[in-house]
């Protein structure tokens, strides 16, 4: 943020937009709230962004322009890698922002550039992004937008019929009424600013407007139609480009400012510690989850009791709340599902990696505290077996009267073994590419 800012504001605005962009609101919210840590550190792309589109519209030479396609690449590689929800963001506001800059400059190789680079980035990220599509079918990720999480019960000023849902809702509207507020409110009066970035300053406000616009119930047409947005959960999670815009602008009214700017800046600095107090005593008390809470997660973690996670990432078709009964949370990590009588060691529980044996008394199926999922292999006696599964999605393997060793591997299914190969050679695809690049900018 410091070295964006610093494009077109002295050393210190820029400081200063830097450290207001660390302490944004909707960065603590995240903090004290949320704990999206994912998210908040997908926020350092941002910046980053709007900084590799910026320079890709300066760039006017044929050669030079190619060379800004492959930093653009890895921010939306990174992004893919860092966080999903933030990576539709990205890769929405780019298109957004390339649009634009190619609608102002009249040049259609603006969109060739950021058409180039999503592609790569997808190719760079593709040992992750390959497995993380193909594997869906695995799982029951409808749920991921069920009641509660769907984009329509997340727009701003929205009511529900869950109180504690809605309490979080109006603390996330005021701080987008907030920053929404400081952005125009410093739009209009950054004329000075307007006067020497006017197409900077139309693509930002044209950015932060489309923005607010996917927040609010009247765009929730959009968030039906357009590809992935649904998976966003969230339309307020738009806050973290939005923080991005607050932060420019707020600095950039230091230009309005002129002798007045210490008394602008002191302004700006007394409502950032006052929103930090406010979010002291008014956001972090209202976790639905108290001290007691997550030391009883850590210790459950601990014994390997586990812990409870989310519907969309359970086997499809699979009830994830049947299991939620005490006698299931204990329950040993290898049974016997039928009549039959054993003596069962376990030597290897890992998270990829198990490993017993199991002296049977007769030949039966034995209950693993496991979710079947297609990656998992089982090897009896060195022999790979077809499992089964129980009506809650726990594997179930078939075993031999005797003794029986057994091994249980998460293996590398061809999705993954392909994002890899995908991925490695869109790498030195784009070390070619780039040394290319160098030498026709050296030889201009």
């Amino acid at each position: 943020m410091f070295v964006l800012a610093r494009r077109w504001l002295d050393r210190r605005d820029a400081i200063f937009a830097a450290v207001l962009y660390a302490a944004n609101p909707y960065h603590l919210v995240i903090v004290y709230w949320r704990s999206a840590f994912a998210e908040l550190l997908a926020s350092c792309l941002v910046p980053l962004l709007l900084l590799c589109v910026l320079k890709a519209v300066d760039e006017g030479h044929r050669a030079v322009f190619v060379r800004s396609i492959m930093p653009l690449a890895l921010v939306l590689a990174a992004a893919w890698l860092t966080n999903a929800p933030a990576a539709v963001m990205i890769h929405y506001s780019l298109a957004l922002l390339l649009v634009f800059f190619a609608w102002q400059r009249r040049s259609s190789r603006l969109l060739f550039l950021g058409a180039v680079a999503v592609v790569f980035g997808a190719l760079l990220s593709a040992f992750y992004l390959l497995p993380a599509i193909y594997e869906q079918r695995w799982i029951n990720i409808a749920q991921a937008v069920s009641e509660g999480s769907r984009p329509a019960d997340n727009f701003l000023f929205i009511h529900t019929a869950d109180a504690d849902h809605d309490k979080f809702n109006r603390i996330i509207t005021w701080v987008a009424v907030l920053e929404m507020t400081v952005i125009f409110a410093s739009a209009w009066m950054s004329r000075r600013w307007r006067e020497i970035q006017r197409e900077l300053w139309k693509a930002l406000l044209s950015w932060a407007g489309a923005c607010s616009v996917l927040m609010l119930p009247v765009s929730s047409l959009l968030w039906k139609v357009l590809p992935k947005m649904q998976f966003m959960q969230f339309p307020w999670r738009w806050l973290l480009c939005l923080s991005t815009i607050f932060s420019l602008f707020a600095a950039s009214a230091f230009l309005a400012a002129g002798t007045r700017r210490w008394w602008w800046r002191s302004a700006v600095w007394a409502i950032s510690v006052l929103v930090v107090v406010m979010a002291w005593h008014r956001i972090q008390p209202p976790w639905w989850d108290n001290a007691g809470d997550l030391r009883e997660m850590q210790d459950n973690m601990e014994d390997r009791v586990g812990y409870e996670g989310t519907d969309e990432y359970t086997p499809l078709g699979v009830n994830a709340g049947a299991l939620n009964n005490d006698k299931d949370k204990n329950a040993r990590n290898v049974t016997v599902a039928g009549s039959a009588h054993a003596a069962i060691r376990v030597s290897r529980w890992d998270a990829e990696s198990k490993m017993f044996t199991a002296e049977m008394s007769a030949s039966d199926q034995l209950a693993l505290r496991l979710f079947r999922y297609p990656a998992w292999q089982a090897e009896v006696n060195g022999r790979v077996v077809q499992t089964a599964s129980t009506k809650t999605g726990l594997m179930l393997v078939p075993v031999e009267a005797g003794m029986n060793r057994v091994q249980i591997i998460f293996v590398r299914t061809w999705d993954r073994a392909a994002g890899g190969w995908i991925s490695l050679l869109a790498l030195m695809l784009s070390f070619v590419w780039n040394l290319r690049a160098r030498r026709r900018s050296a030889q201009i």
